[in-house]
């Protein structure tokens, strides 16, 4: 834009340079220095020349089929994700509709959010102490308990078993992060228009009705959000596994994050398999990104999108004809 021959567009440019300038350094320079690493032999603390690998893929290759560690940490981190995501949003969804729902008029709500909200901002370390100090063996309040209901006789080691490990530590990543599900839903909802409900409150339509046609299809954009910031956050859990049980028993809560870690800074110091299996992550983060794009796209508009397309091929064909 101009004005009086002063050209205020520049100013764009120069408030966005801090922004470009710490993107480049921080962010886009690391990742593709990372890449690089990957296909080197870098290992070790002394400095030590650094080449390109004859294979330039074999440390993914050794990671994907000779790293039977690596392939674990993907599995543990895939299923600590559903475990802990599924009903995280099925109860962020359920506190949604409850907390949105005019017909009810819950009083205290912003209580409530506030309370619900902060598990959220508990740093992990508390969180890993918290519970270390719930399910102690032998004696801790969990332990306590089911010797007080009779449900055991002896008390029982919870975090040696692997399943039960699992659903912990999984159980933690749902209760840390339901309420910041929620409040993201929750506004989402307060940016659909009022008319559509009072619409559908006019036609007849019940708290069910009004939830599944009109509030969810609204939240999709949302939800396209959540999933996404889900799914990233999932892929790269670390603290709570490795403060609570290191990876333990037996691996069974090891996530690619832990695996990364202990390559690059424990042992061997093996930057360039860390780097290829943070660029696996970097690639399967994509692909999954792109997959949930593709799932949660607006169809109709896909649809409208094509058609239009089509009409022009028509029109062009018909132009060619008439010439």
């Amino acid at each position: 834009m101009r004005r009086k021959g002063v050209n205020y567009s520049k100013f764009g440019y120069i408030f966005t340079f801090p922004f470009v300038l710490a993107f480049l350094i921080f962010s886009l320079y690391p990742i593709l220095y990372t890449a690089f690493i990957g296909f080197t032999n870098m290992q070790g603390l002394i400095p030590k020349p650094i080449h390109v690998l004859d294979n330039p893929f074999q440390n993914f290759k050794d990671l994907l089929f000779d790293n039977a560690s690596f392939r674990k940490s993907l599995i543990n981190t895939g299923l600590l994700w559903i475990l802990n995501f599924v009903p995280q949003i099925a109860l962020a969804l359920l506190l949604t509709a409850w907390f949105t729902n005019a017909r009810l008029n819950i009083k205290g709500k912003g209580l409530f959010k506030v309370l619900l909200y902060m598990p959220n901002i508990i740093t992990a370390s508390t969180i890993a102490v918290l519970f270390s100090t719930l399910f102690a063996y032998p004696m801790g309040p969990v332990n306590s308990l089911f010797q007080m209901l009779g449900w055991t006789d002896a008390p029982i080691f919870f975090l040696q078993d692997k399943t039960t490990a699992r659903g912990v530590v999984a159980f933690i990543q749902f209760w840390m992060w339901y309420g910041n599900t929620m409040i993201i839903l929750v506004a989402g909802v307060m940016g659909i228009n009022p008319a559509l409900f009072e619409s559908a409150a006019i036609d007849g339509a019940n708290g069910f009705q009004t939830f599944f046609r009109i509030t969810l299809p609204s939240l999709r954009t949302i939800l396209l959000f959540t999933l996404i910031t889900s799914m990233v956050g999932g892929l790269t859990m670390f603290d709570i596994p490795q403060l609570f049980l290191a990876g333990g028993p037996d691996d069974s809560t090891l996530t690619t994050s832990m695996f990364i870690y202990g390559q690059a800074f424990k042992g061997s110091y093996m930057y360039n398999r860390a780097a290829a299996a943070s660029m696996i992550m970097f690639v399967i983060s994509g692909v999954l990104s792109g997959f949930l794009f593709y799932l949660m796209r607006d169809r109709d508009e896909a649809k409208l999108k094509k058609a239009q397309k089509n009409y022009r091929k028509a029109a062009k064909a018909a132009a060619v004809r008439e010439v």
